[in-house]
């Protein structure tokens, strides 16, 4: 798998990625209540996001498949985390990980780095050493966990 910086032309791609993946973290099937935050996830958002100067998007792929995505928020944030499903169990979240973990020399003394995971990946998260730092969250239509590195 290679891992490189997305680009606007990605977008539509991540943007279907992380939606076929939208069960594990919408609270209702339908998707109710979570109306801005899917329309956020469209491509047209993802595109938004992908020039934004506080965010960093890199995508991992395995020929010309999007095996998944990877997106940090003022270098300290891990905001998407997304494996595709035929890529998943497979290494693909670890390598990404890895690779911004790497570039951003994480954890770092100087600030923490957050994430708030879905429900159904709080267990990756918690074998690569984050620990959760509030309950369950859910808003908006989603559930999420607060959580942050632990410091090495």
């Amino acid at each position: 798998m290679s891992i490189r910086r997305a680009t606007r032309d990605d977008a539509s791609a991540i943007s279907a990625l992380i939606l076929s993946l939208a069960h594990h973290f919408l609270l209702h099937a339908d998707g109710s209540g979570a109306d801005a935050f899917l329309l956020a996830l469209g491509p047209a958002g993802i595109e938004r996001n992908i020039a934004a100067t506080e965010l960093d998007y890199y995508v991992g792929m395995v020929g010309s498949q999007m095996a998944g995505v990877v997106a940090v928020r003022h270098t300290t944030h891990l905001f998407h985390l997304f494996v595709g499903h035929a890529f998943q169990r497979r290494g693909v979240a670890r390598a990404l990980w890895s690779h911004v973990k790497a570039v951003y020399e994480w954890p770092s003394a100087s600030a923490p780095t957050t994430v708030n995971s879905t429900p159904f990946a709080l267990s990756f998260y918690e074998r690569i050493g984050f620990q959760a730092t509030g309950p369950r969250v859910e808003t908006n239509g989603i559930a999420f966990i607060p959580m942050q590195l632990a410091q090495a």
